[in-house]
């Protein structure tokens, strides 16, 4: 009994010790990068977004960007906040439990409730209409964006999206952290330390086979996603997104409204063949481009081509097939990797094998 009471304490207190070294962290992190922009309370949602204005010479309408699961506003600001300074309105949004944006109602637990959350912000920010710009999960809240408040969309632009179901589940962390109770302090305990430690694999395999952004994760502040609540936040939205694309992607049809849909043959996080074919099939009026050799960020990897097809999508002619055929020109050495560490889903190895993946 003494033997089996001093294995319990010693788990107790190492418990303990986690659940401190993990709020050390949060201090240390939240202090390194805090808010960047202001705060709109929407929905119940205090929401955190930098905006930067449009000029005098604008000549697209407002642009919202929203960041995939893990994310936040500064994945997009990073390369288009100088980029379309002065085109456009531009919105740099922390989705809802994101960055510095509260959790807000349980709705935002779902991307239909974090677009009623967008177009309430707008509301406050008295925009009309925007293009929405959505990468990978980003792509699910701006397709639920453009199916339920249609007439506040003046167009989307998907990047290695995630819209529809797929086969293969999602990674263990997700399920656990999303496990009540035994979420809660997985996300208190071990989940920054492990996230520290996965760092820079798990950033080589969102880019592979493209080579990282230099400096991404201090660039885009990744490290605010080990706070418990941000990690809780984004697994919650990962575990509840397969349910939510099979009720709602049979509705696609519905949407008339231009978008365009930018995706690699190589991408090792969504499937294209199910996400962004699916869409091209599904939407009205889409055009899809597919490039060899990208992975999973189009919007770092490629940023001339999303801004061309902003600018598509905005009305403006611009031969985005052809860009295409340049940009492959020049990713096809690409072959960053080691693109086994990247493969936790059978489906996605077997397309990416397919698609004729060597890695370093």
């Amino acid at each position: 009994m003494n033997m089996l009471a001093a294995i319990i304490a010693a788990l107790v207190a190492l418990v303990l010790v986690l659940m401190a070294v993990t709020r050390i962290g949060v201090i240390m992190i939240e202090r390194r990068h805090p808010p960047a922009g202001i705060f709109v309370t929407a929905n119940g949602t205090d929401m955190h977004l930098v905006r930067i204005p449009a000029g005098d010479d604008a000549d697209l309408p407002p642009v919202v960007f929203l960041h995939g699961a893990s994310g936040n506003l500064h994945d997009a600001m990073t390369i288009y906040g100088d980029r379309l300074r002065g085109r456009a309105d531009l919105l740099f949004v922390d989705r809802p439990g994101h960055g510095w944006s509260s959790r807000g109602p349980a709705e935002n637990a779902l991307p239909d409730g974090q677009a009623r959350t967008l177009a309430a912000m707008l509301d406050e920010l008295g925009i009309e209409k925007a293009i929405v710009v959505g990468h990978s999960f980003g792509g699910a809240i701006a397709v639920s964006f453009a199916l339920n408040h249609p007439d506040r969309t003046a167009g989307t632009v998907f990047l290695s999206p995630v819209s529809h179901p797929w086969p293969g589940g999602i990674s263990w962390y997700y399920t656990l952290t999303a496990t009540p109770i035994v979420g809660w302090l997985f996300s208190e305990t071990l989940a920054m330390p492990g996230g520290w430690s996965r760092m820079e694999d798990g950033t080589a395999c969102v880019f592979a086979p493209n080579r990282p952004t230099p400096d991404y994760a201090e660039r885009t502040r990744l490290p605010l996603l080990f706070r418990p609540n941000h990690f809780r936040a984004n697994a919650i939205d990962v575990a509840n997104l397969y349910d939510h694309v099979a009720e709602v992607s049979p509705r696609y049809r519905e949407i008339e409204t231009p978008s365009v849909i930018i995706t690699g043959n190589k991408d090792t996080i969504v499937l294209p063949s199910i996400h962004s074919t699916g869409l091209a099939r599904d939407l009205q009026n889409a055009e899809l481009v597919r490039i060899h050799n990208l992975g999973h960020k189009p919007d770092h990897v490629l940023p001339d081509l999303v801004v061309a097809a902003l600018e598509s999508v905005a009305g403006r002619e611009r031969d985005l097939q052809a860009l295409a055929r340049t940009k492959e020109a020049q990713l096809a050495s690409d072959a960053f990797g080691p693109i086994e560490r990247c493969l936790d889903n059978e489906e996605i190895r077997k397309e990416v094998r397919a698609a004729g993946y060597r890695g370093e």
